[in-house]
């Protein structure tokens, strides 16, 4: 379970520095007036988090990543599948984001 933890924990690094900088060019964009809309992720997301920033989902996932830590290694298997499932739903719309913003 360390192995798995040690993946986790630079998975979670790598998002958080790609959630800062497309942060930073939503930030642009509205000063643009673009970029209008309610939250990243739809309310059928497995998030309980609504923004307009991909920062507050990122620090879900971090809570969440807490609290496997602290599970037995049962309940953190049976949680497991969601939080990688949110952190790999946040890793591709974060590139589709930035593949969009590099096309323009």
């Amino acid at each position: 379970m360390q192995a798995i933890h040690q993946k986790l924990q630079d998975t979670i690094q790598t998002l958080y520095r790609k959630a800062v900088d497309a942060d930073q060019a939503l930030d642009h964009l509205q000063k643009d007036q673009k970029g209008k809309f309610a939250a990243v992720f739809t309310a059928d997301s497995p998030f309980n988090t609504s923004s307009k920033r991909f920062g507050p989902y990122v620090e879900e996932i971090a809570q969440d990543w807490q609290a496997l830590k602290a599970m037995s290694e049962e309940e953190a298997k049976a949680a497991l599948p969601l939080l990688i499932k949110k952190i790999e739903l946040a890793l591709v719309t974060i590139a589709q984001f930035q593949s969009t913003l590099s096309k323009k």
